[in-house]
């Protein structure tokens, strides 16, 4: 089995955190694996309370950052830390589950480069229980839809940060977004490299504890201007 290098970014995920390493420590307890969490200095504990889980699961490895520099910024650092074959990424949230993880994982052994979590395809399940999930959902799928057509990267899912991607082709990908347009970013360059792509299907879920990070006023902006830059560049 392939090592795996786990990368969650973290800002406020205390309550989240708890639940989601133990699950992953189970699911992937067969694989040698570690799991790589870059905090950027979260108020509510979040950074503590990993310190106490790695007492309990010594593969654990925290990285505190003095401040927070976008989720780009923070899995690059990330992946440029990680030890293993694999790195996989994923949100802290719950969003996720860890079989859904562990597909994408699987996928990469069957000769992928990179393989994304899609919560697009005709499998996925996107879960619209309350009214600002389900505008999420519609500014996410219309994004996407335009980038794939667009650019016509065989990826129904540009944004969602659920990923593997093997070491050896992160190491050459020079990758510069610090935002949230480094989940695109990752693909297109990897896509310029010639690389397999892959993607399978999640089950995407409301966050269990705690609030989004995203503000979609002022990220859709810039993911538009951003995706003319890298039509430009195309």
């Amino acid at each position: 089995m392939l090592s795996l290098s786990i990368v969650l970014p973290t800002y406020n995920e205390k309550e989240n955190i708890k639940v989601f390493i133990p699950l992953l420590e189970k699911k992937f307890s067969g694989i040698t694996h570690e799991i790589l969490v870059v905090d950027d200095s979260s108020p509510d504990g979040t950074g503590e309370t990993v310190m106490e889980l790695s007492q309990r699961f010594p593969n654990v490895r925290l990285f505190v950052r003095k401040e927070k520099k976008g989720i780009g910024s923070a899995l690059r650092y990330g992946y440029n830390q990680a030890r293993y074959d694999i790195i996989l990424s994923s949100d802290a949230d719950l969003s996720l589950s860890a079989d859904d993880l562990m597909k994408v994982y699987k996928k990469v052994g069957d000769g992928y480069d990179l393989v994304i979590g899609s919560r697009h395809s005709p499998e996925s399940f996107y879960e619209k229980r309350r009214l600002a999930i389900a505008l999420k959902y519609i500014v996410s799928r219309l994004g996407n839809f335009a980038l794939y057509n667009l650019f016509r990267i065989p990826v129904r899912d540009f944004s969602i940060n659920c990923r593997a991607i093997r070491k050896s082709a992160w190491q050459t990908l020079d990758t510069r977004e610090d935002t949230n347009f480094f989940l695109f970013e990752m693909i297109f360059l990897a896509k310029q490299k010639g690389f397999r792509i892959g993607e399978v299907p999640v089950t995407f879920s409301d966050r269990k504890y705690g609030a989004s990070k995203i503000n979609h006023a002022i990220e859709v902006p810039k993911a538009f201007y951003k995706m003319m830059v890298f039509l430009l560049r195309r």
